[in-house]
């Protein structure tokens, strides 16, 4: 059976990562691989990740945030910018 929770970019953090209303508690259950599919505006990343991961710079990522939310980024640069994403866009996580 499939999983899905909807949520929304709710602020930008300082580093220009999109912090969405989703809490991280509620992905608990997720899987932290490839079965998982995060998806905004027409951006669309795979896994979830905590802020200790060795991703390359530039890749998009969903993080389990220090915020206690999802958020999202672009490691080494700001997703606010790279993506255009605005305050208010709806984020949807499915496995």
């Amino acid at each position: 059976m499939a999983h899905k929770i909807e949520g929304q970019v709710v602020s930008i953090s300082e580093q220009g990562n999109l912090v969405t209303d989703i809490p991280c508690a509620a992905l608990a259950a997720a899987p932290r691989d490839s079965a998982v599919s995060i998806r905004c505006d027409e951006h669309e990343t795979v896994g979830l990740f905590t802020s200790g991961h060795s991703e390359p710079e530039m890749s998009f990522l969903a993080l389990l945030g220090d915020s206690g939310c999802l958020e999202l980024t672009i490691v080494g640069d700001s997703a606010k910018v790279m993506l255009g994403i605005r305050l208010g866009e709806p984020v949807s996580v499915q496995w």
